[in-house]
């Protein structure tokens, strides 16, 4: 049983089953075809040796019984009232047909007329063959085939010429318990089965699969698991294996790294204190400033590094959050300390009221915006975020312009500057770790800003984008809406 649940092993198995029914099917529809064409050509040779028999009057073929009719039968039949014959099939539907010879040497032939008596079915005579040259003999042998070919058991009234009435049965002929078992449909039904058999393994397969790339797809959103499991196929419980494994050694060399950097942070804190305290004891200004930047410079790269490496580890606890109140709590910080910060929330709408008995003119009043975002976000992280895009707006375009846009999947929060030189090309480039621009000489910072906030909208199952904006350039967080 668990070799069937290898892509390979049961694969093979179900493809070879699926193989050998279609070939048992197609045995037993080649079988039924030839027993029934056998059956069709012995009942058309039949009629043919009956139409000799009716000429000559000797023996019928074998399986054909011809009696005559008593008078009143007789009588009956000469006045078309077939239907009210004694002993025909009820209810009684007729189909007359008539053989006149059509050749000149079968001119010297009696006509035969037939009514054929069914309780099923007046039968469709223009399925009936003919030809130009066709013998009379081969036309009843046609006709034959035609009843033949239906699940009836039809009564033939017969006269040739002036002979009197007879009636014809062929119950072992053109009966339906003549007839042989139609195998075909049964046929049909295991390539039905084999078909679905070898569907059934694709899609199951190529389910199971995607389902897999898809939770792959989601590993970065907010509470995504940190191992996998299945229960499909053993192939694809060796991939899951190997991914976990990856994914494990990745977090443990994260940890790592987060560990070291911690301890070098810490390690270089106090010589760094030092360094400063005897940096303030150096007369020279210029020298002294010099050397104080430099020392802020150095332990600010190690802590945008560690930054940027616990986000990338995603160590932070998600909770919800109204993220319309972490966007204003972060703008009110800004606006505090007097930095152009503002935070476009939406409109209020605007409704008229009713009439009242003391008032003839209506009302009016306000509906205030719908602000309940609530999303499971990682809210220390986010705000690292928003801030370093802000940070960047205030320091390239004077002033920075928060608005937030959201749907049933995502939200998208917008930071917008005024007045930037910097394209969105060059925005773009200067995404990779300690990238910056030709015009930030005179700017603080380490190149690691927009690399953090590129990371903190991944562990959010998002991403970040730039483009030109109405005075200056548009930088968007996309983040799952959970």
């Amino acid at each position: 049983m668990t070799n069937l649940r290898s892509l390979r092993v049961g694969g093979v198995i179900l493809v070879i089953s699926a193989f050998l029914l279609g070939l048992v099917a197609s045995g037993i529809w080649l079988t039924s075809n030839a027993r029934w064409s056998a059956h069709l050509v012995n009942a058309k040779f039949a009629g043919a040796v009956l139409y000799d028999s009716l000429q000559s009057g000797g023996e019928p073929p074998l399986g054909i019984d011809i009696r005559g009719l008593d008078p009143a039968a007789r009588t009956l039949a000469e006045q078309g009232q077939f239907e009210a014959i004694p002993g025909v099939p009820k209810p009684a539907l007729v189909t007359n047909f008539s053989i006149r010879p059509s050749f000149e040497g079968a001119r010297s032939a009696n006509p035969l007329a037939i009514a054929i008596i069914s309780s099923d079915l007046r039968y469709p005579l223009a399925d009936v063959s003919t030809r130009l040259d066709q013998t009379p003999a081969e036309t009843l042998g046609a006709l034959t085939m035609l009843l033949a070919t239906y699940c009836s058991d039809p009564v033939l009234i017969a006269k040739q010429g002036e002979a009197p009435w007879v009636r014809i049965t062929g119950e072992t002929v053109w009966n339906c318990s003549a007839a042989p078992k139609d195998l075909r449909l049964p046929a049909a039904g295991l390539v039905s089965i084999a078909v679905g058999i070898l569907v059934t393994l694709v899609l199951n397969s190529s389910a199971q699969f995607q389902g897999f790339a898809q939770m792959l797809r989601d590993r970065n959103r907010i509470g995504g698991p940190q191992s996998y499991e299945t229960d499909g196929l053993l192939e694809l419980k060796e991939i899951v294996t190997s991914v976990n494994n990856y994914l494990a050694v990745e977090r443990d060399r994260l940890a790592e790294r987060v560990a070291v950097l911690s301890g070098v942070s810490h390690d270089l804190g106090t010589p760094a204190t030092r360094l400063k305290l005897r940096t303030a004891l150096i007369p020279d200004e210029k020298l002294r400033t010099k050397l104080e930047s430099d020392i802020d410079a150095m332990t600010g790269i190690i802590e945008s590094v560690l930054t940027y490496t616990r986000a990338e580890l995603d160590a932070e606890e998600p909770r919800r959050v109204s993220l319309t109140s972490l966007i204003e709590a972060i703008v009110a910080d800004y606006q505090d300390v007097g930095s152009p910060v503002e935070f476009l929330t939406g409109e209020r709408v605007i409704v008229e009221g009713g009439q009242s008995l003391f008032m003839s003119r209506r009302g009016k009043g306000t509906l205030p915006p719908d602000d309940k975002v609530i999303v499971t976000v990682r809210p220390i992280a986010l705000g690292r975020a928003l801030s370093n895009l802000i940070d960047n707006a205030l320091k390239y375009g004077r002033r920075a312009k928060i608005g937030m846009e959201k749907d049933a999947d995502n939200v998208v929060i917008t930071v917008e500057d005024e007045g930037g030189n910097t394209t969105t090309q060059d925005i773009e480039n200067l995404m990779a770790p300690f990238k910056r621009g030709s015009n930030t000489k005179m700017i603080g910072g380490h190149g690691l800003g927009l690399t953090i906030v590129s990371t903190i909208a991944s562990v959010h199952g998002g991403t970040l984008t730039f483009e030109p904006g109405g005075k200056g350039l548009l930088a968007k967080i996309t983040i799952n809406r959970q």
